[in-house]
């Protein structure tokens, strides 16, 4: 079985369903309230335990009783918390989540009082145990030395990076990662959100590629599909988002994505299979609510190594 460590945030997320998003200054029903776990890595390592992978979770939890909350739900899909670094004195960071059942969007207000994971805690991970290591595009001084020291200690070890958002400095991570996982937000921020040849999802990654040529890159185009350009290829290849009549929910889903990436990579999958594995795993996420059930309705043709 394959082993994958994760390092980035959880939170608390605090679900509100509504008829349709309401307008500034109005005051609405929710239709329903529930109470999650959210968080990028978290969400990306449940989805790759249900797949079949032994997952290992590295970051922080506060020291309060909503912190309680997230490790049960870790717990519960068999995600590893030995290098979990616990913080007294903060605050699990917590996000207000709006969820139109309409169509299925989600809108984020998140607040965080609790200190990033710190790369004196990472490097006192064994990490030659694990066969994968997936990083959050943030916190971008510790991220670095956590991935410089990753090249000097396991050299050959795959590790892939969400890019997310733009923050001060964070494709000076690019050059350190061998898969590259963007989304459309940071392609837009850099100037690529059209559809043709100058400024579209192909010419982003081409783009990126001449920042770290040694990567595969690969960008999520929202309800379109995705591309990927791997570090070798002349073109960027496409896979195309799969009709759904009814969405449930989106919330999770580019976390679901990147999982179906790094499984199918584990898997040895193509760059292209791997694409259109993702986006069908994806796509299935949508017909529910939350990450549970994955591996009930997903299946590869490669077993694991």
């Amino acid at each position: 079985m394959t082993s994958v460590l994760g390092v980035g945030i959880a939170t608390l997320d605090i679900v509100n369903v509504v008829d349709g998003f309401p307008a500034e200054d109005a005051e609405l029903r929710a239709l329903a309230q529930s109470q999650r776990r959210g968080g990028n890595v978290t969400n990306t390592l449940v989805v790759l335990s249900q797949l079949g992978h032994q997952c290992s979770w590295a970051g922080t939890l506060a020291d309060d009783s909503s912190s309680e909350h997230i490790r049960a739900d870790l717990a519960g899909f068999d995600v590893n918390l030995d290098a979990v670094n616990t913080l007294s004195g903060g605050r699990t960071p917590t996000s207000y989540i709006i969820l139109n059942q309409r169509n299925g969007s989600r809108t984020i207000v998140h607040h965080r009082d609790l200190a990033e994971y710190a790369f004196a805690d990472f490097r006192r991970i064994n990490v030659e145990h694990f066969h994968w290591v997936h990083f959050e595009g943030r916190n971008v001084a510790a991220t670095r030395r956590m991935l410089e020291h990753l090249r000097k200690v396991a050299p050959q070890l795959p590790v892939s990076l969400e890019i997310e958002k733009p923050r001060p400095a964070i494709e000076s991570l690019c050059g350190l990662a061998d898969l590259l996982l963007y989304s459309r937000c940071y392609a837009r921020e850099q100037g690529f959100d059209g559809i043709d040849d100058h400024r579209g999802p192909a010419a982003f990654l081409h783009h990126m590629r001449r920042q770290a040529p040694q990567a595969d890159h690969v960008v999520s185009w929202g309800e379109t599909g995705a591309y990927a350009l791997a570090r070798d290829a002349d073109t960027a290849v496409f896979s195309a988002a799969r009709h759904l009549p009814d969405v449930a929910d989106t919330l999770g889903a580019g976390d679901t994505f990147n999982a179906g990436i790094i499984d199918a990579r584990l898997r040895g999958l193509s760059l292209s299979a791997a694409l259109d594995k993702a986006c069908t795993l994806a796509t299935e996420k949508c017909t529910r609510h939350g990450l549970g059930g994955i591996q009930a309705t997903y299946s590869y043709l490669q077993p694991l190594r």
